[in-house]
């Protein structure tokens, strides 16, 4: 046992080295742009309809409900190692506390995405809020996890709101520990009393499991040896499957341990411990059923005349055993929480592997050339390829990873961009703005003239705007407004220092319009009410022939104040920059 032990135990210890290492190497980099919170979690009233929708769909049946609501907790506190496990527990003694506080109109919570954290409730053992995070996120702040299990204490002699009908679909131990007497919930040392005789009874139970099922399997491997008769056989081990009943025992304190509802620190003990532990005796049942096959391949090599199976065959044991402790070395890692991905990254599968992707790899070779030979994008390009859009963050000889806006890492073979058609934001010189600027109706025609040609003129003084082309122009009579067409570009070389000038530009426009007097529009409506006692209107009534000289009179005069009468003005030219 402990020439297995010994080599995954410095195989665990020698791993975390580099991973430390690496930490300290990344940590002085500049961290990425930060994601946009999701919607879910946006404001306080996004995050409590999370967290009871979640809750409530667990209540009809879809369990799998539980880790959304787990993500509306800010579980910065709990160890990683038992995060999975204790968030559901804090999830469900969460619930129970609002259930027996009062209903919630969710409608009554604020929608803010800023400010102070919002307040459900206040107890004496602590409060229960929703507080706005570094990364724009509302949870359930790290003070109320830590305060839930005596918050709940507090509540435990309050019924529900709603009555105490619905509770089985509580977490086996919440329901135990409502049974459980309060002198049984003293805490003399560490644990509380009900707790240490539950773990007594896990305990036990395992043992007795193990002795049980290693019986079981002792007396099943000799009755099998004794039925097969052959020597090969007879020399393996009557406890050769003893690992399985270790296994049956680790699995039986891992279930246990869960149904206990320990606090944090004790949860992180006894569960990595027992992980370790399950880890372990997998493993090692792993070697015990790869001897047996070993035994049997060679009672077949040596039934045969062939001397290449002879040769062949204790090769496999050893492979299959490496395989095993490749695997088992992974499983146990993944338990303990310690990341190999690194170290995975390293290893290959050999010839196997090769000959598997050999076709997928030569043509990720020549996207690769593709894209390197034409220039298709460069590292920081800003592209669109199949509906993955971001920024190009590495580009290598079998995929390229792009960052997308919402900050995760899309892995993409570079054989795509042989076919695929490829947006590539970061080539354009320009970046343009399309608007329209809605003023009042009662502003002069010369106001307007005024206002169009001060944009122009911030056009021609702002100093990463296009020069040679851009339009302002009154566009429409529109509803409720005069609309003028605001038509420009910026020659910027990125997006930031784009909407930094943007703000500037529009800034400037706001302020233009101010000092000339000319005021936005916004959608209104004027309604006359006209009495039915109200004489007709006085004015003379003019005859058609009367009426259309008139308006020909009045255009010819408008004409000749603006353009002059038969002048054409000239194309639109832009004076060189």
């Amino acid at each position: 046992m402990w020439r297995l032990l010994l080599p995954i135990l410095l195989l665990l210890s020698g791993l975390s080295l580099p991973i430390h290492s690496q930490e300290a190497v990344t940590g002085g980099e500049t961290p990425p742009a930060k994601a946009e919170p999701p919607e879910t979690l946006i404001s306080p009233r996004a995050t409590m309809e999370t967290f009871l929708h979640a809750m409530n769909d667990i209540k009809r049946g879809d369990p799998e409900r539980i880790d959304d609501a787990v993500t509306a907790l800010d579980l910065t506190d709990v160890s990683p190692l038992v995060r999975r496990e204790r968030g559901r527990d804090l999830a469900w003694m969460l619930l129970e506390v609002m259930d027996r506080t009062r209903l919630i109109d969710t409608q009554r919570i604020p929608a803010r995405t800023t400010g102070k954290p919002y307040l459900f409730s206040s107890y004496k053992n602590g409060n229960v809020q929703i507080s706005r995070m570094e990364d724009g996120r509302w949870l359930f702040d790290r003070e109320t996890i830590g305060r839930l299990p005596s918050i709940l204490d507090e509540l435990s002699t309050t019924k529900r709101i709603k009555g105490d009908e619905g509770t089985e679909y509580l977490p086996w131990h919440l329901r135990l520990r409502q049974q459980i007497p309060e002198r049984f919930k003293q805490k003399y040392f560490l644990l509380e009393n009900w707790q240490w005789v539950g773990i007594f009874i896990i305990i036990l139970v395992g043992v007795v499991a193990d002795k049980l099922v290693s019986l079981v399997l002792r007396l099943l491997v000799r009755r099998w040896k004794s039925r097969i008769g052959s020597n090969e056989f007879q020399d393996l081990s009557d406890e050769i499957l003893r690992p399985f009943g270790m296994m049956v025992m680790a699995v039986i304190w891992w279930i246990g341990i869960n149904l206990l509802g320990l606090d944090e620190a004790s949860l992180l003990v006894l569960l990595v411990a027992v992980k370790f532990l399950a880890s372990m005796s997998g493993v090692w049942a792993a070697y015990r059923l790869v001897d047996i096959v070993s035994v049997y391949l060679l009672r077949r090599a040596l039934s045969t005349e062939s001397k290449l199976d002879d040769a062949l065959v204790p090769l496999i044991p050893r492979t299959l055993k490496i395989f095993v402790t490749v695997i088992g070395f992974v499983f146990i890692a993944d338990n303990v929480n310690v990341d190999i991905s690194s170290l995975l990254a390293g290893l290959g599968l050999g010839g196997l592997a090769f000959a598997l992707a050999a076709k997928d790899m030569v043509q990720n070779l020549f996207g690769s050339v593709t894209v390197l030979m034409d220039r298709t994008f460069t590292v920081g390009d800003w592209i669109i390829v199949d509906k993955v859009e971001g920024s190009v963050e590495r580009i290598g000889f079998r995929s390229t990873r792009i960052r997308t806006f919402y900050n995760s890492l899309v892995t993409v073979p570079n054989s795509k961009f042989i076919t695929a058609n490829v947006d590539n934001m970061g080539e354009r010189r320009y970046r343009r703005l399309s608007c329209k600027l809605s003023l009042t109706y009662d502003t002069p025609p010369d106001r307007i003239e005024a206002f169009c040609e001060g944009v122009r003129e911030l056009v021609r003084q702002h100093p990463y705007m296009r020069k040679d082309y851009y339009q302002v122009y009154l566009n429409e009579f529109a509803a409720s407004s005069l609309d003028v067409l605001l038509y420009v570009f910026w020659e910027t070389p990125e997006w930031n220092t784009e909407l930094r000038e943007r703000h500037r530009f529009l800034l400037d426009i706001l302020r233009l319009a101010k000092r000339l007097g000319v005021e936005f529009a916004f959608p209104t409506q004027t309604l006359y009410m006209r009495s039915e006692d109200m004489p007709e209107h006085s004015a003379e009534t003019l005859e058609q022939q009367q009426a259309q000289d008139l308006g020909r009179q009045e255009a010819l005069a408008v004409v000749k104040e603006s353009t002059g009468l038969g002048v054409k003005p000239p194309p639109v030219t832009f004076p060189p920059a």
